[in-house]
């Protein structure tokens, strides 16, 4: 499970996309700007491929405010998938 306390990535994806896996679930942070909003996507899939080698089909995207308020609703969205997707509780 990823804590939030200790999940502070939000300086570096402001310049670089952050990716990092947990227990079966790989996920990557970006910064996403349309117009005027930026926006932070997160981006989930089950091991074992990296984002470019996995099928569109295997991906669930998810954005939340480019703030820190934003990252804990992404941290905690990403906690709750990986507790309640099947595939990352085969993967465990």
């Amino acid at each position: 499970m990823l804590d939030k306390e200790k999940f502070h990535v939000l300086n570096y994806v402001k310049k670089e996309e952050y990716t990092g896996s947990m227990e079966g679930m790989r996920y990557m942070l970006r910064k996403k700007s349309a117009g005027e909003e930026t926006k932070l996507e997160v981006i989930i899939w089950p091991e074992p491929f990296g984002y470019r080698k996995t099928p569109e089909e295997k991906k669930e995207r998810m954005e939340f405010p480019f703030s820190e308020e934003g990252l804990s609703q992404a941290v905690d969205w990403m906690n709750g998938q990986h507790e309640t997707q099947e595939v990352y509780r085969k993967l465990r």
